[in-house]
């Protein structure tokens, strides 16, 4: 016999243990996190609540009721009567929530990827689009909690919205964060310091919510100039807004579905993009995005 007994093979690792924390419940867990934190976030800022209902509800009960004899509505679809002009902006209101939410968001992702969580979780080994794509869920869900509580104030003054069209318009409301979060996803890629950002806003959410649907239909437009009536039909918000009336009153606009879902996807893939860690609009800049990630 030989004196010594030779050493043990080592054991082979678990299958799964190599992925460790990349596997379908660690995506889960990361995800749970970062909405958790963005819920946490917005709870703790009372005044970011009620900054997002003043918005509207001026517009609501102050604009609407000076322009309520003069921009009352014809029978257009969805309606199927003619409507006061305070329920025909109850929707585009309610969208005008989460374009703001969104580019907050967005600035929020400014700040974040310089000194804050994301910094450490742009570096971690989660791919990109995960953790951009549980951002973008966490800020839908914030702007969900703040267009349903605009949706219940406003059910007070007669607005005429259907019980059933509260459920049928979650999937259209969730369509349209989706979408206006990865635009300022997009935007937050091609800003590097905070104070620029507010003036990047300002050229985009004024003219996406002026220039569309929300305030005033697209015929009146087309009615005074031909040229602001295409440029309200190339808007996407415009689309955003019109698949959220039609699914408030129990309809189903196809085209709007079809820009809001593709305008979306085409966003959220230039985001991933922009912050790619080698090819990037960051790491070009040389922002954290030229980190390891």
């Amino acid at each position: 016999m030989s004196g010594a007994a030779s050493p043990l093979p080592p054991r082979a690792a678990p299958a799964g243990a190599v992925r460790g924390r990349l596997d379908a419940r660690g995506y889960g867990i990361c995800l749970a996190g970062i909405v958790r934190r963005e819920l946490l976030r917005f709870f703790n800022q009372k005044e970011r609540f009620f900054s997002a209902l003043v918005r509207p509800l001026v517009w609501l009960f102050i604009f609407a009721a000076g322009f309520r004899n003069t921009l009352g509505l014809s029978i257009t679809p969805p309606y199927e009567t003619y409507v006061l002009y305070e329920v025909y902006v109850v929707p585009g209101l309610a969208v005008m929530i989460q374009l703001f939410n969104g580019m907050q968001s967005s600035l929020s992702m400014v700040y974040d990827r310089e000194v804050g969580s994301m910094r450490v979780l742009l570096t971690s080994p989660y791919p990109r689009w995960s953790l951009l794509l549980a951002k973008l869920v966490a800020g839908v869900a914030v702007s969900l909690i703040q267009a349903y509580v605009f949706l219940a104030v406003a059910a007070f003054f007669e607005t005429d919205i259907p019980w059933l069209g509260y459920l049928a318009a979650l999937p259209a409301f969730l369509a349209a964060g989706l979408m206006l979060g990865a635009i300022g996803l997009f935007l937050s890629s091609l800003v590097r310091q905070l104070e620029n950002f507010a003036s990047v806003m300002n050229f985009v959410i004024f003219p996406m919510f002026f220039a569309s649907s929300a305030l005033y239909p697209l015929w009146r437009i087309n009615e005074s100039s031909a040229t602001l009536y295409w440029i309200c039909q190339a808007n996407p918000f415009t689309h955003a807004v019109e698949l959220v009336r039609f699914a408030l009153y129990g309809a189903f606009n196809p085209l709007a579905c079809a820009v809001v879902v593709g305008t979306g996807l085409l966003f959220f893939i230039l985001a991933v993009a922009a912050y790619d860690p080698g090819r990037g609009l960051l790491a070009r800049r040389g922002g954290p995005a030229g980190e390891a990630g």
